[in-house]
Protein backbone atom coordinates (compact mmCIF):
# COMPACT_ATOMS: atom_id res chain seq x y z
CA UNK A 1 0.00 0.00 0.00
CA UNK A 2 1.50 3.28 -1.08
CA UNK A 3 0.58 6.82 -0.15
CA UNK A 4 0.28 9.41 -2.90
CA UNK A 5 0.54 13.15 -2.42
CA UNK A 6 1.16 15.67 -5.16
CA UNK A 7 4.95 15.76 -5.40
CA UNK A 8 7.93 15.32 -7.65
CA UNK A 9 11.00 13.09 -7.67
CA UNK A 10 14.73 13.64 -7.25
CA UNK A 11 16.87 11.11 -9.17
CA UNK A 12 19.45 10.97 -6.38
CA UNK A 13 18.80 9.44 -2.99
CA UNK A 14 19.55 9.94 0.68
CA UNK A 15 19.54 6.76 2.77
CA UNK A 16 18.97 6.90 6.52
CA UNK A 17 20.19 3.85 8.38
CA UNK A 18 20.63 2.75 11.99
CA UNK A 19 23.61 0.51 11.28
CA UNK A 20 26.97 1.71 12.63
CA UNK A 21 28.86 0.23 9.67
CA UNK A 22 27.87 0.28 6.00
CA UNK A 23 29.39 -2.71 4.23
CA UNK A 24 29.34 -3.07 0.45
CA UNK A 25 29.60 -6.53 -1.08
CA UNK A 26 31.40 -7.11 -4.35
CA UNK A 27 31.14 -10.90 -4.21
CA UNK A 28 27.96 -11.93 -6.00
CA UNK A 29 27.73 -15.43 -4.59
CA UNK A 30 27.00 -14.44 -0.99
CA UNK A 31 24.33 -11.97 -2.04
CA UNK A 32 22.92 -14.45 -4.56
CA UNK A 33 22.20 -17.09 -1.91
CA UNK A 34 21.12 -14.73 0.83
CA UNK A 35 24.19 -15.55 2.91
CA UNK A 36 24.31 -14.14 6.43
CA UNK A 37 22.89 -10.77 5.49
CA UNK A 38 21.40 -8.79 8.38
CA UNK A 39 20.59 -5.22 7.24
CA UNK A 40 19.92 -3.58 3.88
CA UNK A 41 23.47 -2.23 3.28
CA UNK A 42 24.74 -5.83 3.34
CA UNK A 43 22.98 -6.47 0.03
CA UNK A 44 24.56 -3.58 -1.83
CA UNK A 45 27.20 -4.07 -4.50
CA UNK A 46 27.07 -0.54 -5.87
CA UNK A 47 28.93 2.56 -4.80
CA UNK A 48 26.93 5.09 -2.81
CA UNK A 49 27.93 8.74 -2.71
CA UNK A 50 29.19 9.58 0.81
CA UNK A 51 26.67 12.42 0.98
CA UNK A 52 23.83 9.98 0.39
CA UNK A 53 24.35 8.06 3.65
CA UNK A 54 23.16 9.42 6.98
CA UNK A 55 23.82 7.02 9.85
CA UNK A 56 21.57 7.32 12.91
CA UNK A 57 24.02 6.51 15.68
CA UNK A 58 21.60 6.73 18.58
CA UNK A 59 19.98 3.39 17.67
CA UNK A 60 21.02 -0.04 16.42
CA UNK A 61 19.61 -3.16 14.78
CA UNK A 62 20.79 -5.71 17.34
CA UNK A 63 19.43 -6.74 20.71
CA UNK A 64 16.13 -6.12 22.42
CA UNK A 65 16.93 -2.58 23.52
CA UNK A 66 18.34 0.50 21.86
CA UNK A 67 16.33 -0.10 18.67
CA UNK A 68 14.44 2.53 16.71
CA UNK A 69 11.03 0.98 17.30
CA UNK A 70 8.52 3.77 18.00
CA UNK A 71 7.09 6.51 15.79
CA UNK A 72 7.87 9.19 18.36
CA UNK A 73 11.52 8.15 18.53
CA UNK A 74 11.94 8.69 14.80
CA UNK A 75 9.96 11.92 14.87
CA UNK A 76 12.08 13.37 17.69
CA UNK A 77 15.31 12.59 15.81
CA UNK A 78 14.52 15.26 13.24
CA UNK A 79 13.57 17.75 15.92
CA UNK A 80 17.22 17.76 16.98
CA UNK A 81 18.75 20.89 15.34
CA UNK A 82 22.09 19.15 14.70
CA UNK A 83 20.47 16.17 13.02
CA UNK A 84 18.12 18.39 11.02
CA UNK A 85 20.95 20.63 9.83
CA UNK A 86 22.99 17.65 8.63
CA UNK A 87 20.03 16.19 6.73
CA UNK A 88 19.23 19.54 5.09
CA UNK A 89 22.86 19.92 4.04
CA UNK A 90 22.80 16.55 2.29
CA UNK A 91 19.45 17.30 0.69
CA UNK A 92 20.60 20.65 -0.69
CA UNK A 93 23.76 19.05 -2.09
CA UNK A 94 21.72 16.74 -4.33
CA UNK A 95 19.07 19.30 -5.21
CA UNK A 96 21.75 21.68 -6.49
CA UNK A 97 23.21 18.89 -8.64
CA UNK A 98 19.91 18.25 -10.44
CA UNK A 99 19.45 19.54 -13.97
CA UNK A 100 15.70 18.94 -13.78
CA UNK A 101 14.23 18.38 -10.34
CA UNK A 102 10.92 16.56 -10.70
CA UNK A 103 10.54 16.27 -6.96
CA UNK A 104 10.99 13.79 -4.13
CA UNK A 105 10.23 10.18 -3.38
CA UNK A 106 10.28 8.75 0.15
CA UNK A 107 10.64 5.02 0.83
CA UNK A 108 10.14 4.27 4.51
CA UNK A 109 9.47 1.43 6.93
CA UNK A 110 6.02 1.66 8.49
CA UNK A 111 6.48 -0.91 11.25
CA UNK A 112 9.16 0.82 13.34
CA UNK A 113 10.57 4.22 14.28
CA UNK A 114 11.51 5.02 10.70
CA UNK A 115 7.82 5.80 10.22
CA UNK A 116 8.38 8.87 12.37
CA UNK A 117 11.55 9.73 10.45
CA UNK A 118 9.63 9.46 7.18
CA UNK A 119 6.81 11.65 8.46
CA UNK A 120 9.21 14.42 9.53
CA UNK A 121 11.24 14.18 6.30
CA UNK A 122 8.01 14.53 4.31
CA UNK A 123 7.06 17.53 6.44
CA UNK A 124 10.50 19.06 5.83
CA UNK A 125 10.24 18.61 2.07
CA UNK A 126 6.74 20.05 2.03
CA UNK A 127 7.88 23.16 3.90
CA UNK A 128 11.05 23.78 1.86
CA UNK A 129 9.60 22.93 -1.55
CA UNK A 130 5.99 24.02 -1.24
CA UNK A 131 3.83 23.20 -4.20
CA UNK A 132 5.90 20.17 -5.12
CA UNK A 133 4.22 17.47 -3.06
CA UNK A 134 5.65 14.00 -2.30
CA UNK A 135 5.31 10.40 -3.43
CA UNK A 136 5.73 8.16 -0.38
CA UNK A 137 6.13 4.40 -0.45
CA UNK A 138 5.38 2.63 2.83
CA UNK A 139 7.23 -0.66 3.35
CA UNK A 140 6.62 -3.50 5.81
CA UNK A 141 8.22 -6.94 6.33
CA UNK A 142 6.78 -9.80 4.31
CA UNK A 143 5.08 -12.39 6.50
CA UNK A 144 5.32 -15.69 4.67
CA UNK A 145 4.42 -19.22 5.69
CA UNK A 146 7.58 -20.66 4.13
CA UNK A 147 10.51 -20.60 6.56
CA UNK A 148 12.93 -20.48 3.61
CA UNK A 149 11.60 -17.11 2.46
CA UNK A 150 14.35 -14.46 2.54
CA UNK A 151 14.05 -10.69 2.81
CA UNK A 152 16.49 -10.61 -0.08
CA UNK A 153 13.89 -12.36 -2.26
CA UNK A 154 10.95 -10.13 -1.36
CA UNK A 155 13.05 -6.97 -1.69
CA UNK A 156 14.08 -8.04 -5.20
CA UNK A 157 10.42 -8.30 -6.20
CA UNK A 158 9.56 -4.95 -4.63
CA UNK A 159 12.54 -3.29 -6.32
CA UNK A 160 11.40 -4.71 -9.66
CA UNK A 161 7.89 -3.38 -9.06
CA UNK A 162 9.08 0.07 -7.99
CA UNK A 163 11.45 0.34 -10.94
CA UNK A 164 8.58 -0.52 -13.30
CA UNK A 165 5.89 1.60 -11.63
CA UNK A 166 8.01 4.73 -11.92
CA UNK A 167 8.74 4.32 -15.63
CA UNK A 168 6.06 6.83 -16.76
CA UNK A 169 7.91 9.83 -15.32
CA UNK A 170 11.52 8.59 -15.54
CA UNK A 171 11.87 8.07 -19.29
CA UNK A 172 13.40 10.98 -21.18
CA UNK A 173 10.86 10.34 -23.94
CA UNK A 174 7.87 10.29 -21.60
CA UNK A 175 5.23 12.99 -21.75
CA UNK A 176 4.13 12.23 -18.16
CA UNK A 177 5.63 13.93 -15.11
CA UNK A 178 5.46 12.73 -11.55
CA UNK A 179 3.12 15.61 -10.75
CA UNK A 180 0.77 14.56 -13.54
CA UNK A 181 0.78 10.94 -12.38
CA UNK A 182 -0.02 11.98 -8.81
CA UNK A 183 -2.86 14.23 -9.95
CA UNK A 184 -4.49 11.42 -11.93
CA UNK A 185 -4.56 9.16 -8.87
CA UNK A 186 -5.15 11.68 -6.09
CA UNK A 187 -8.68 13.09 -6.16
CA UNK A 188 -11.89 13.14 -4.11
CA UNK A 189 -9.87 12.89 -0.90
CA UNK A 190 -8.17 9.64 -1.99
CA UNK A 191 -4.47 9.90 -1.12
CA UNK A 192 -3.59 6.21 -1.05
CA UNK A 193 -3.20 3.84 -3.98
CA UNK A 194 -2.68 0.10 -4.19
CA UNK A 195 0.25 -1.48 -6.00
CA UNK A 196 -0.31 -4.60 -8.10
CA UNK A 197 2.14 -6.67 -10.10
CA UNK A 198 2.78 -9.86 -12.03
CA UNK A 199 6.46 -10.83 -11.73
CA UNK A 200 6.89 -12.30 -14.28
CA UNK A 201 3.96 -11.44 -16.54
CA UNK A 202 2.74 -14.88 -17.75
CA UNK A 203 3.29 -14.83 -21.51
CA UNK A 204 3.58 -18.22 -23.24
CA UNK A 205 6.65 -18.58 -25.42
CA UNK A 206 5.78 -17.73 -29.01
CA UNK A 207 2.46 -16.08 -28.08
CA UNK A 208 1.54 -12.42 -28.36
CA UNK A 209 0.22 -9.92 -25.84
CA UNK A 210 -3.16 -10.26 -27.52
CA UNK A 211 -3.14 -14.03 -26.93
CA UNK A 212 -2.21 -13.51 -23.28
CA UNK A 213 -4.88 -10.91 -22.55
CA UNK A 214 -7.56 -12.96 -24.34
CA UNK A 215 -6.73 -15.78 -21.93
CA UNK A 216 -7.42 -13.42 -19.00
CA UNK A 217 -10.68 -11.81 -20.07
CA UNK A 218 -12.03 -11.37 -16.53
CA UNK A 219 -8.96 -10.57 -14.45
CA UNK A 220 -5.46 -9.32 -15.12
CA UNK A 221 -2.95 -11.90 -13.77
CA UNK A 222 -1.46 -9.65 -11.12
CA UNK A 223 -1.34 -9.70 -7.32
CA UNK A 224 -2.19 -7.06 -4.74
CA UNK A 225 1.08 -6.18 -2.96
CA UNK A 226 -0.26 -4.86 0.33
CA UNK A 227 1.09 -6.72 3.34
CA UNK A 228 -2.36 -6.49 4.90
CA UNK A 229 -4.00 -9.83 4.09
CA UNK A 230 -4.92 -11.21 0.70
CA UNK A 231 -7.25 -8.94 -1.23
CA UNK A 232 -9.33 -9.64 -4.30
CA UNK A 233 -8.59 -7.14 -7.04
CA UNK A 234 -11.78 -5.31 -8.06
CA UNK A 235 -12.65 -2.45 -10.39
CA UNK A 236 -10.91 0.87 -9.81
CA UNK A 237 -11.46 4.63 -9.96
CA UNK A 238 -8.13 5.37 -11.68
CA UNK A 239 -4.97 3.48 -12.53
CA UNK A 240 -1.52 3.74 -14.06
CA UNK A 241 -0.33 0.51 -15.71
CA UNK A 242 3.15 -0.28 -17.02
CA UNK A 243 3.98 -3.34 -19.13
CA UNK A 244 7.60 -4.09 -19.94
CA UNK A 245 9.44 -6.86 -21.76
CA UNK A 246 6.88 -7.31 -24.58
CA UNK A 247 8.03 -6.78 -28.16
CA UNK A 248 5.82 -4.16 -29.75
CA UNK A 249 5.92 -6.03 -33.03
CA UNK A 250 4.72 -9.36 -31.62
CA UNK A 251 0.97 -8.94 -31.84
CA UNK A 252 -1.49 -10.71 -34.08
CA UNK A 253 -2.59 -8.69 -37.09
CA UNK A 254 -5.90 -9.33 -38.79
CA UNK A 255 -6.02 -10.72 -42.28
CA UNK A 256 -7.10 -8.11 -44.85
CA UNK A 257 -10.82 -8.22 -45.44
CA UNK A 258 -11.46 -10.53 -42.48
CA UNK A 259 -13.76 -9.40 -39.68
CA UNK A 260 -11.85 -9.05 -36.36
CA UNK A 261 -12.82 -11.67 -33.78
CA UNK A 262 -13.37 -8.93 -31.19
CA UNK A 263 -12.78 -5.24 -30.57
CA UNK A 264 -9.50 -6.23 -28.91
CA UNK A 265 -8.41 -7.98 -32.11
CA UNK A 266 -9.17 -4.82 -34.07
CA UNK A 267 -6.46 -2.87 -32.22
CA UNK A 268 -3.41 -2.18 -34.35
CA UNK A 269 -0.66 -1.61 -31.77
CA UNK A 270 0.42 -3.12 -28.46
CA UNK A 271 -0.38 0.18 -26.74
CA UNK A 272 -3.92 0.14 -28.14
CA UNK A 273 -4.40 -3.49 -27.14
CA UNK A 274 -3.42 -2.83 -23.52
CA UNK A 275 -5.44 0.39 -23.27
CA UNK A 276 -8.57 -1.25 -24.69
CA UNK A 277 -8.16 -4.23 -22.35
CA UNK A 278 -7.90 -1.96 -19.30
CA UNK A 279 -10.99 -0.03 -20.41
CA UNK A 280 -12.89 -3.31 -20.74
CA UNK A 281 -11.90 -4.47 -17.23
CA UNK A 282 -12.63 -1.10 -15.60
CA UNK A 283 -15.10 0.85 -17.72
CA UNK A 284 -15.42 4.43 -16.54
CA UNK A 285 -12.04 4.41 -14.77
CA UNK A 286 -9.30 6.81 -15.79
CA UNK A 287 -6.56 4.50 -17.10
CA UNK A 288 -3.12 5.41 -18.37
CA UNK A 289 -0.78 2.77 -19.76
CA UNK A 290 2.84 2.57 -20.86
CA UNK A 291 4.50 -0.21 -22.85
CA UNK A 292 8.27 -0.62 -22.66
CA UNK A 293 10.12 -3.19 -24.76
CA UNK A 294 13.05 -3.39 -22.33
CA UNK A 295 12.48 -6.28 -19.88
CA UNK A 296 13.55 -6.48 -16.26
CA UNK A 297 17.04 -7.98 -16.17
CA UNK A 298 17.53 -10.79 -13.64
CA UNK A 299 21.23 -11.56 -13.88
CA UNK A 300 23.18 -11.99 -10.59
CA UNK A 301 22.78 -10.81 -7.92
CA UNK A 302 19.04 -11.08 -8.70
CA UNK A 303 17.74 -14.22 -6.91
CA UNK A 304 16.97 -17.21 -9.12
CA UNK A 305 13.65 -18.28 -7.59
CA UNK A 306 11.96 -18.83 -10.94
CA UNK A 307 10.16 -21.93 -12.18
CA UNK A 308 11.88 -24.33 -14.57
CA UNK A 309 8.98 -23.60 -16.92
CA UNK A 310 10.52 -20.24 -17.82
CA UNK A 311 12.86 -19.57 -20.74
CA UNK A 312 15.93 -17.38 -20.29
CA UNK A 313 13.76 -14.47 -21.43
CA UNK A 314 11.10 -15.25 -18.83
CA UNK A 315 8.43 -16.69 -21.14
CA UNK A 316 6.35 -19.74 -20.18
CA UNK A 317 6.93 -23.20 -21.62
CA UNK A 318 4.57 -26.19 -21.84
CA UNK A 319 7.07 -28.39 -20.01
CA UNK A 320 10.29 -27.85 -18.03
CA UNK A 321 13.56 -27.50 -19.89
CA UNK A 322 15.54 -30.73 -20.00
CA UNK A 323 18.95 -29.16 -19.56
CA UNK A 324 20.32 -27.65 -16.34
CA UNK A 325 21.45 -24.24 -17.59
CA UNK A 326 18.10 -22.54 -17.03
CA UNK A 327 19.11 -19.29 -15.34
CA UNK A 328 16.52 -16.65 -16.20
CA UNK A 329 18.23 -13.57 -17.62
CA UNK A 330 15.22 -11.29 -18.01
CA UNK A 331 11.47 -11.29 -17.45
CA UNK A 332 8.41 -9.40 -18.70
CA UNK A 333 6.65 -7.52 -15.90
CA UNK A 334 3.32 -5.74 -15.50
CA UNK A 335 2.57 -3.34 -12.63
CA UNK A 336 -0.21 -0.98 -11.67
CA UNK A 337 -0.97 1.79 -9.22
CA UNK A 338 -4.71 1.76 -8.55
CA UNK A 339 -7.10 4.00 -6.69
CA UNK A 340 -9.57 1.24 -5.93
CA UNK A 341 -12.56 0.39 -3.69
CA UNK A 342 -10.50 -2.47 -2.27
CA UNK A 343 -8.66 0.15 -0.22
CA UNK A 344 -11.84 0.79 1.75
CA UNK A 345 -11.56 -2.73 3.16
CA UNK A 346 -7.81 -2.44 3.76
CA UNK A 347 -7.89 0.95 5.47
CA UNK A 348 -11.02 0.29 7.51
CA UNK A 349 -9.71 -3.09 8.68
CA UNK A 350 -6.50 -1.38 9.76
CA UNK A 351 -8.55 1.21 11.63
CA UNK A 352 -10.52 -1.51 13.46
CA UNK A 353 -7.36 -3.41 14.40
CA UNK A 354 -5.71 -0.28 15.78
CA UNK A 355 -8.84 0.64 17.66
CA UNK A 356 -8.67 -2.68 19.54
CA UNK A 357 -5.10 -2.12 20.75
CA UNK A 358 -4.48 -1.63 24.42
CA UNK A 359 -2.24 1.41 24.11
CA UNK A 360 -1.08 1.05 27.71
CA UNK A 361 1.08 -1.88 26.53
CA UNK A 362 3.08 0.38 24.19
CA UNK A 363 5.01 2.51 26.63
CA UNK A 364 7.81 3.36 24.19
CA UNK A 365 5.28 4.74 21.73
CA UNK A 366 3.77 7.31 24.09
CA UNK A 367 6.88 7.97 26.17
CA UNK A 368 8.56 9.62 23.16
CA UNK A 369 6.13 12.49 22.86
CA UNK A 370 3.05 11.07 21.15
CA UNK A 371 -0.11 12.06 23.00
CA UNK A 372 -3.18 9.87 23.35
CA UNK A 373 -5.28 12.62 21.78
CA UNK A 374 -2.96 12.67 18.76
CA UNK A 375 -3.36 8.92 18.40
CA UNK A 376 -7.16 9.17 18.50
CA UNK A 377 -7.12 11.99 15.94
CA UNK A 378 -4.97 9.88 13.61
CA UNK A 379 -7.45 7.01 13.99
CA UNK A 380 -10.31 9.33 13.07
CA UNK A 381 -8.43 10.56 9.98
CA UNK A 382 -7.74 6.96 8.95
CA UNK A 383 -11.42 6.11 9.16
CA UNK A 384 -12.34 9.22 7.16
CA UNK A 385 -9.80 8.26 4.51
CA UNK A 386 -11.26 4.74 4.29
CA UNK A 387 -14.71 6.22 3.60
CA UNK A 388 -13.36 7.96 0.49
CA UNK A 389 -13.00 4.56 -1.20
CA UNK A 390 -16.43 3.22 -0.34
CA UNK A 391 -18.94 2.74 -3.15
CA UNK A 392 -22.67 2.10 -3.14
CA UNK A 393 -22.05 -1.36 -4.55
CA UNK A 394 -20.18 -2.60 -1.50
CA UNK A 395 -21.78 -4.41 1.40
CA UNK A 396 -21.38 -3.02 4.89
CA UNK A 397 -20.71 -6.39 6.53
CA UNK A 398 -17.06 -5.44 7.23
CA UNK A 399 -18.03 -2.17 8.86
CA UNK A 400 -20.12 -1.28 11.86
CA UNK A 401 -21.26 2.27 11.17
CA UNK A 402 -22.56 2.61 14.69
CA UNK A 403 -19.19 2.17 16.37
CA UNK A 404 -17.93 5.14 18.28
CA UNK A 405 -14.83 7.13 17.57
Amino acid sequence: MFSVEETLLCDNGIFLDASPLLSRLTVYQEVYTGGSMQVWPDYLNVHLHPKSIFVIKQYNHDGECGRLEAFGQGESLLQDPVCLEELEDRLHFFVEECDYLQGFQVLCDLHNGFSGVGAKVTELLHDEYSGKGILTWGLTPVIHKMAASLNYHSSAILATVLDTLTVPYRLSTSQCSMMHLAETLNFSGRKVVAALAAVPFPVIHGHSLLDTLCAHQQDMPWKFLSSYREQKVSHCFAQSVVLRGICKESHNSNCPGKQPASALHACETVEQILQHYLHTLSPGAFSTSHVLEQPCHTLPPYPQFFSSLLTKQGFLLDRPLSYSSTAVESIPVVTALQSSPVLHTVLYSLYKDLQKLDTRRWASFFSTGVEQDDFQEALHELRTLAQCYKTNFEADESEDETDSD
